[in-house]
């Protein structure tokens, strides 16, 4: 009886510790989940009640061409971002780690400051630094392309350079991650390794790289679920233009939902990509563990 008791009061404690994280939980983002989910098969407005049209939304979206751009241009943006910015967070921290003390510190400080800065501040900067006639980017890009270049206004070179932006933007927490898994690998590793006459790509491939793979799992899963939810940099920067050359899921949601009033139609879109960032994820999960335990 009294170990009975025992557990009630031990489980009585534990709700009552998780309590506020289910209320938030269940407040702000099941409830928001399910009521969008219902509102995609209805035509409600952004505000009010709808008709029931089943999957209609669904069936329009197969034939909606503004959609397949935007789903393409998502997936071209993942492309771009998610495993180059994961190998470049890798070399910068391999040659922050190799620093000590204050040039250490002054590094990560630096790799990390633009992380703090606001989207409408990184966009900002980055828009005087291409600008055609004052930008100091400006001799490099016409270098490379043959020809000054408005790239925010290219649709070749758009996505490309909202690719450069967002890795400058964001890669300084990726380079935190990869640095505490560098800290947590134990050096006598290394010293073995060096008893045993191994080069440095030796120690990188046989003791750096296995032992960094869980961060690197996490760092990718993570950048892949940050960047198919693109919205900010697109909007600032070009608007998704142009010709739609950059136009990805989050501004049809924006558009359809506050620009054309089509509430029903702006969840489906959100649905989809819910399910897709979902489904992508866990499978790239499962097959970088796959890829660990192998």
């Amino acid at each position: 009886m009294a170990m009975l008791e025992n557990r009630r009061k031990k489980g009585f404690a534990a709700l009552v510790m998780v309590a506020p994280f289910l209320t938030i939980f269940t407040l702000f983002f099941l409830y928001p989940t399910v009521e969008m989910v219902h509102l995609s098969f209805t035509d409600a407005p952004l505000v009010g009640k709808g008709n029931w049209v089943g999957i209609d939304n669904y069936i329009r979206l197969l034939s909606d061409k503004l959609f397949m751009t935007s789903l393409k241009n998502n997936g071209y943006f993942v492309l771009l971002t998610v495993v180059p910015t994961t190998v470049i967070a890798l070399l910068i921290a391999l040659s922050v780690n190799r620093l000590s003390g204050f040039k250490q510190a002054v590094a990560m400080s630096l790799f990390f400051l633009p992380y703090v800065l606001p989207v409408s501040v990184v966009t900002q900067i980055w828009m005087w630094m291409t600008d055609l006639q004052f930008g100091i980017a400006e001799p490099l890009i016409s270098f490379f392309a043959g020809k000054p270049i408005a790239v925010f206004k290219h649709p070749y070179w758009v996505m490309p350079m909202i690719a450069v932006v967002t890795i400058w933007w964001t890669n300084g927490f990726n380079v935190l991650l990869f640095i505490a898994g560098l800290r947590n690998v134990p050096p006598e590793l290394y010293e073995a390794a060096s008893l045993d006459g191994a080069t440095t790509l030796q120690k990188f491939s046989r003791i750096t790289w296995p032992l960094l793979w869980p961060v690197t799992a996490l760092i990718l899963t993570l950048q892949l679920i940050l960047q198919l939810k693109i919205f900010d940099q697109v909007y600032l920067l070009s608007k998704g233009g142009p010709f739609n050359s950059s136009y990805v899921l989050l501004m049809q949601v924006y558009r359809d939902a506050f620009q054309l009033n089509k509430g029903g139609y702006a969840s489906a879109v959100s649905t989809v990509l819910f399910l897709l960032i979902a489904i992508i994820s866990v499978l790239q999960f499962q097959l970088l563990r796959i890829r660990r335990s192998s």
